[in-house]
């Protein structure tokens, strides 16, 4: 496996498997279409501050994942989000007790754009849970805990969006969908991996405990339109 792309998961992601949700730009940065997910990667540090003025004039807020870019001053850097990308190389075996289902319908995708968005503002858009699986459990017909896929290369599968409604957290909600849909993508010959802030000690502990290790830590470099 060619694990190096890790390192540069955005780009990869876009010039392999999901290339039909591609901006390019000079063929050396490369963003998501806005309505999918707000995030580029780039090759050529000489030609990321055209693609990110160009990007900018399309959403107003936006992340490169990386190496820090250069970037002119029609955008503001407004934060360094530090992660840990945690890779897992081997099935979870856990009791799955909960009703797990793909979230497929309209109201489905409904319930899980507001879901996510209350819990992680800022990542999830209208489009974005057509980058891959996303799966749900619901009580008494409400969603309250999801996990999906979003980022795809050949050989690797970013697990995403691992939500729990704040008032059903410590029930195993989470460790339940992130073993399904981790286990989902190991079936299709695939390695899953992941992104957390690295100050979100108790979700980082969680992933330890499914068998989920720290490959490097990894930047995604948060931008403000200025001309907005």
């Amino acid at each position: 496996m060619e694990i190096e792309k890790l390192d540069n998961p955005t780009w990869y992601s876009l010039v392999e498997v999901h290339k039909d949700f591609a901006i390019d730009y000079n063929n050396s940065t490369k963003f998501y279409q806005p309505q999918y997910c707000p995030f580029g990667g780039f090759i050529n540090q000489g030609t990321i501050e055209v693609g990110i003025d160009k990007y900018s004039s399309m959403i107003n807020n936006f992340y490169v994942v990386g190496d820090k870019p250069n970037f002119s001053n029609k955008v503001q850097l407004n934060k360094e989000l530090v992660c840990d990308q945690m890779l897992l190389d081997k099935f979870i075996d856990i009791e799955i007790y909960e009703q797990v289902i793909e979230l497929k319908t309209t109201k489905q995708k409904a319930d899980l754009f507001e879901l996510v968005n209350l819990v992680q503002p800022g990542y999830f858009m209208s489009n974005t849970s057509e980058l891959g699986s996303y799966y749900g459990i619901y009580k008494n017909d409400t969603l309250i805990a999801v996990t999906g896929e979003r980022m795809k290369m050949k050989e690797y599968t970013e697990v995403s969006a691992v939500v729990t409604h704040p008032e059903h957290t410590g029930k195993g909600y989470a460790k339940q969908l992130t073993a399904y849909a981790s286990n989902k993508i190991f079936n299709e010959n695939k390695m899953p991996y992941l992104h957390v802030a690295e100050t979100n000690i108790g979700a980082i502990k969680l992933y330890e405990k499914l068998g989920f290790s720290t490959r490097r830590k990894i930047s995604f470099w948060h931008f403000i339109t200025n001309n907005k």
